[in-house]
């Protein structure tokens, strides 16, 4: 398990078992304390994105975590933290899936960063109540989120500059 500079955002490398057949993983188990920290799992979703997607911003008012799973393609998950401006980004991808864990008082947001369509299960610790949802929204593009560190980095060339899901990777 590894644990990110916003406190609570965490990822968990999945054993896999190969054979000839293929492979066997445990993608959650209630026993997984050390990464749960005594929440449990009430609703599976599954997202299916398209190359390029972007799923962002929102927020959880009442305690929910999200627990994203990528099985096929490749995502960047981020969490942002407000009253920090301090950014968790984390790349998951189908062929080393890992358990990412996301509290939901963070904003984040997912991006499609593979040239085929991402699959994603994501478990959460709330029902979604479709009467009165657990939700703050922002536009994907928000001006004001600029991040003051990324990944523990305060040198990284997007540090001090609104948030660009289309930066290139370039170092």
């Amino acid at each position: 398990m590894k644990e990110h500079p916003l406190k609570g955002v965490k990822t968990y490398e999945l054993n896999m078992m190969p054979d000839e057949r293929g492979f066997f993983a445990e993608g959650l188990r209630k026993d997984w304390k050390e990464l749960l920290e005594g929440e449990w799992v009430t609703q599976a979703n599954i997202s299916y994105s398209y190359p390029n997607i972007i799923r962002a911003w929102h927020k959880h008012q009442r305690g929910q975590i999200d627990y994203f799973l990528v099985l096929k393609g490749a995502m960047k998950i981020c969490a942002y933290e407000e009253e920090t401006a301090k950014m968790a980004e984390v790349i998951a991808t189908g062929e080393k899936p890992t358990l990412v864990r996301i509290p939901g008082k963070y904003l984040h947001g997912t991006k499609t960063v593979s040239n085929e369509p991402s699959l994603t299960i994501y478990f959460v610790t709330k029902l979604y109540d479709y009467q009165n949802p657990d939700e703050s929204r922002r536009p994907w593009n928000d001006p004001t989120i600029v991040p003051t560190e990324i990944n523990g980095k305060k040198d990284d060339p997007r540090v001090g500059k609104p948030w660009d899901w289309f930066r290139p990777p370039h170092k």
